[in-house]
């Protein structure tokens, strides 16, 4: 029974007023999930419950107006761009042949299965049986904000899922393209002749265009972030829009340019964070309410026909995605909570559906029927999809966590002391890049003032500067605990700063300049490498971390028999998972095989490249081999280590001479113990 409001109040439902329709939606966003957790039901179905109730097929509180519908359309843009977004790019390329074998099960055994009982069971037209079936082949990834809650984005399943999704929503809206073209007699060559060129066109400038014209927006205003996301928001619209022009679903060019988009995004990065929290706070839930708004449960009082076509179509539609998943699974030898993930995730049915059948209905290819048994079959796929995928995606992240080695246990603790506010952030961004996802250490900005007369003034403008810094690293969503150190010397301040936390990293800053006093005494990182025995990064960046394309790593010989090798060759890989850059390494061929052992098995899915470099006397690296875009990486060593020698010395000065103008990162790996201050002092390093 339909109790409608709007009989019974006519003054005040459905509610007109746009700020109290805004107020109502918060309310439901924010109390819907919590209500339904009790009994645990996935919050994604209470939105989407919660809109059945609202909406003009319920209680009629809301209309499902234009404002409802542009906010939903974000919401729906707004998945698929996440999901093209978190992708690991490295994965995605590694399972790329095995998302083919998921899209090609998961579009064609609906499509077999639609058509058959379209023709047979609902006795449909065959043209009307194709355009319904494509229906049944399409998916949402609905569900995905579930896997991505329980940080399994990254396993294979759903790496592959992901990519079989573009797959079969391009194939089926192609479809739903090519029936409307046959239904109205325009279905001839220059119909192909278009659709190939426009797609051609459209790959091409959000594939191409877009990662260019972003590298060299987040280079001219690197801190800005909020510029950063509108900007962002704005690539993801427009290739949204140029998908549409190109004859296909404006959620494929969504999806596309978080693809393009990924690597200059890193996943814990400020921006990253903004972009999740934005969509799931707003876009993500008005558009599942929106899919709520949409039912109509009255159709299953319309008769048994009704009754018949609903029922039908969602048997098929579930039943043909389960056993795509299944024989997927079976195929790629999958295990069976890796089946029901991939099986959640791409039962659900919504946008492409929608479009499907509104289309279909307004040229007279699909009745009332239809259209009423469409709507019904999303709630129920939504429903099933939310249940399925939540409770496989708990198994999943258990069995993942378990496999793979818990890096939370090691005492991971990043220190980066801040002596120049122009290279904060960015020192800020690499300890917020290299941290490991699983550890619960925050990450220690560190200020030290000398202990004289103006120490109290010194100390207000340390605080001041620290709490900045601690605003951008929050902004990752990232622990950060900022520490203040008054001593004699900037050196023991650090020093003791690393002896009272226990730390097991630190970043500092690159500095050219070399004073006298530090050709005479030694600079703060030549002290820091004889009194500790923790590894030094010094870094020099100059762009955002973000844009760094490839990474080039020089290795010295015998580096491999250094203590702290595992966990430079570590270090390296986060680098380039986070930036998706590709890997160089030069160095001789023993060690070579030694970093692929520690890569292998660490199960690194990172794209390495291997060339046999010894010749440091004349130069890091040929001129040419460095490009603007790249990140330099020398691993050097302590004084009196085993792979230390004196061309080492002489790498600063190089650095200096030949790549000022480059990213850089001078990796000196830990000792065991801490180096003898009796030991010959090292030359003068410009740093921090």
């Amino acid at each position: 029974m339909n109790i409608n409001l709007e009989q019974h109040f006519p003054e005040y439902f459905p509610v007109q007023d746009p700020v109290l329709i805004f107020s109502l939606m918060l309310f439901i966003i924010l109390l819907s999930p919590v209500l339904l957790q009790r009994l645990k039901v996935p919050s994604i179905i209470g939105l989407i419950l919660a809109g059945v109730a609202i909406g003009p097929n319920g209680f009629n509180i809301l209309l499902r107006d234009q404002g409802i519908v542009l906010f939903g359309t974000v919401g729906l843009l707004y998945i698929m761009f996440l999901a093209g977004l978190e992708i690991d790019m490295n994965d995605f390329r590694k399972n790329r042949n095995k998302s083919l074998i998921f899209g090609a099960f998961t579009f064609s055994i609906p499509m077999l299965l639609g058509v058959v009982v379209s023709i047979y069971v609902l006795n449909l037209s065959m043209i009307s049986s194709v355009l319904l079936a494509s229906m049944f082949a399409s998916h949402t990834l609905l569900a995905y904000p579930i896997a991505s809650r329980l940080g399994v984005t990254k396993n294979r399943a759903v790496n592959i899922t992901v990519g079989g999704t573009i797959i079969t929503d391009t194939l089926a809206l192609l479809v739903l393209a090519v029936i409307t073209k046959a239904s109205t007699g325009e279905l001839d060559t220059q119909f192909w002749i278009q659709l190939g060129i426009s797609l051609a066109i459209f790959s091409f400038i959000v594939l191409w265009v877009f990662p260019r014209v972003t590298r060299w927006f987040f280079k001219s205003y690197e801190t800005d972030g909020v510029a950063h996301y509108i900007f962002v928001l704005a690539m993801v619209f427009l290739s949204a829009f140029l998908a549409e022009l190109a004859g296909i679903e404006p959620i494929i060019g969504s999806f596309v340019a978080g693809l393009a988009l990924n690597p200059l995004i890193p996943h814990t990065s400020p921006l990253m964070n903004r972009i999740e929290f934005v969509g799931n706070a707003l876009f993500i839930p008005f558009f599942l309410i929106g899919v709520g708004m949409l039912v109509d449960l009255r159709v299953l009082f319309n008769g048994p026909e009704a009754l018949l076509v609903a029922g039908a179509m969602v048997v098929v539609a579930t039943s043909a995605k389960w056993l795509a998943a299944f024989i997927t699974q079976k195929v790629l030898r999958f295990s069976n909570t890796e089946g029901l993930l991939m099986f959640g995730l791409s039962n659900a049915q919504a946008a492409a559906t929608l479009a499907a059948v509104l289309i279909g209905y307004r040229i007279g290819l699909l009745n009332e029927n239809i259209l009423n048994g469409t709507i019904l079959m999303i709630l129920v796929t939504c429903l099933i999809s939310s249940i399925v995928t939540e409770k496989a995606a708990v198994k999943q992240a258990i069995v993942d966590n378990s496999q793979a080695p818990d890096l939370s246990e090691a005492p991971e603790r990043i220190l980066v002391p801040i002596a120049n506010t122009e290279t904060m952030e960015q020192l800020l961004d690499l300890a917020v890049l290299l941290k490991n996802a699983k550890s619960v250490e925050p990450i220690y900005p560190l200020m030290v003032v000398n202990d004289d007369q103006q120490s109290r003034g010194k100390i207000i403008e340390s605080n001041k500067l620290l709490e900045k810094a601690k605003r951008h690293a929050a902004a990752t969503s990232s622990d950060v605990t900022v520490l203040t150190r008054v001593d004699l010397s900037i050196t023991n301040g650090i020093i003791r700063a690393i002896k009272d936390r226990m730390i097991t990293e630190v970043v500092i800053g690159w500095n050219p300049r070399v004073t006298t006093r530090e050709k005479i005494f030694g600079g703060i990182l030549n002290n820091l490498l004889l009194k500790t025995g923790e590894m030094i990064l010094v870094a020099n960046f100059i762009q955002p971390v973000s844009t760094i394309k490839a990474l080039k790593v020089v290795v010295p010989p015998l580096a491999e028999f250094e203590p702290g090798f595992v966990h430079w060759v570590h270090t390296v890989k986060t680098i380039s998972k986070q930036t998706n850059a590709a890997i160089t390494i030069y160095g001789s061929e023993l060690t070579h095989s030694r970093i692929k052992q520690v890569l292998n098995e660490a199960k690194a899915n990172v794209a390495v490249k291997y060339k046999v470099f010894e010749d440091w006397d004349s130069s890091l690296l040929p001129e040419r081999d460095v490009a603007i875009d790249d990140l330099l990486v020398i691993i050097s060593a302590r004084t009196g280590s085993v792979s230390y020698s004196s061309y080492l010395a002489d790498v600063p000065k190089k650095l200096s001479r030949l790549y000022e103008g480059s990213n850089f990162i001078i990796i000196y790996p830990e000792q065991q113990g801490i180096v003898s201050s009796n030991d010959p002092r090292l030359s003068p390093i410009p740093a921090y």
